[in-house]
């Protein structure tokens, strides 16, 4: 899941505040929104959401899940206050982060609406968040929310070059 988050070179004239201002450093690669702001890209720390060009599948077909996953968050992160805490090391040489938007966890909304699956094995220090994670991703099973309405590939396996028939190159072998 990509994140992005705004630095302003001058954000005291705007009386933004984060973390990074009491002096809390991140290293991190960054690119040029323009001259004076900067974004740096951050992974969620234990859910992983669909990729954006991942496709999931439902009886009437194929549709973009991993798009859906991307506007989902897209439109949470416009509306909201958002606060982003690193935690542990580069993942896919970006920042590990927790995210919470107006004081609710993305990873766990993320689970909750079907757009992400949750990573227990990197939440071994934090059993609590993995528990509410696992209770998320139950909920959105029976739900049927979001890519549980039908079959979907892991995102891990989705990497990994696997893909489902309706989004399958001639040269690829997966008997889905």
């Amino acid at each position: 899941m990509r994140l992005i988050w705004l630095a302003l070179l001058l954000s005291s004239c705007h009386g933004a505040t984060t973390e990074a201002a009491n002096g809390d450093a991140v290293t991190a690669k960054a690119h040029a929104i323009d001259g004076d702001t900067v974004a740096v890209d951050y992974r969620l720390l234990g859910a992983d959401a669909f990729e954006k060009r991942q496709l999931c599948r439902r009886n009437d077909g194929c549709w973009p899940c991993g798009k859906a996953a991307q506007d989902f968050t897209s439109r949470l992160l416009k509306r909201s206050e958002v606060t982003i805490r690193t935690v542990g090391t580069a993942s896919y040489g970006r920042p590990v982060a927790t995210v919470d938007v107006d004081g609710t966890d993305l990873g766990q909304t993320l689970i909750e609406n079907g757009f992400a699956v949750p990573r227990p094995g990197f939440l071994k220090a934090d059993p609590s968040r993995a528990s509410r994670y696992q209770a998320a991703y139950d909920r959105a099973v029976a739900a049927h929310a979001g890519a549980h309405a039908g079959y979907f590939l892991d995102p891990a396996d989705w990497r990994h070059g696997k893909r489902l028939s309706c989004e399958r190159r001639s040269d690829q072998n997966d008997e889905r």
